[in-house]
């Protein structure tokens, strides 16, 4: 039986300072899961982070923040999947991707990090990579050099706003992440009409 999606996290950065920087894309799409369904994300120290709880089709779903820092980002992850037996596969992380343009989502199910330290992180706390990712493109700086201070910038306004288009699209598919039809989603999320330039 495929089992939908129990615990959504949004990486990125907490502070501020680091609230529009292209590295809280994930922040930025729970938020907008959290105003959809009028959940309030509160401080909750036990999981390192900030959570809200959401009732779906009569499951609870978790969206979780945490407030460790990118690199440390498992430790939340670890903490409140541990604490409500949530498997690896009923988790979605939702993460900047520097390898997709902006206003592309793409959703897929384990594989490497990328050497992005949110996912390398999760995966050495859950000990496997077999979670779901959900991919919020921010385009690349064209050397690798020049990621760290990319990622840690703000995008330019009209990036801004394909991410923000995006998100916004992308939450159509949450009803079937919810459920656990996968396929439907990525039909949903892979073939949303591209926004014009």
């Amino acid at each position: 039986m495929t089992t939908g999606i129990r615990l959504i996290v949004g990486l990125g950065n907490p502070g501020r300072e680091y609230a529009d920087t292209r590295h809280n894309a994930g922040f930025w799409w729970v938020d907008a899961v959290a105003a959809e369904k009028s959940a309030s994300l509160k401080p909750e120290k036990k999981f390192h982070g900030l959570a809200a709880r959401l009732v779906s089709n009569a499951r609870e779903v978790w969206l979780l923040e945490p407030d460790t820092f990118m690199n440390a980002s498992g430790r939340a992850v670890g903490a409140l999947a541990g604490f409500y037996k949530i498997m690896p596969e009923e988790i979605l992380v939702v993460h900047d991707e520097l390898d997709l343009p902006p206003g592309t989502v793409r959703l897929k199910k384990g594989g490497g990090h990328g050497g992005h330290n949110g996912l390398k992180d999760i995966v050495a706390h859950l000990g496997t990579p077999e979670f779901w990712r959900l991919r919020l493109g921010i385009g690349h700086p064209g050397h690798r050099d020049a990621v760290v201070n990319f990622v840690l910038n703000a995008p330019q306004r009209a990036e801004r706003e394909l991410i923000e288009e995006a998100i916004r699209g992308s939450l159509a598919a949450l009803p079937q992440l919810l459920s656990g039809d996968f396929p439907a989603a990525m039909i949903k999320l892979h073939t949303r009409e591209k926004p014009k330039s």
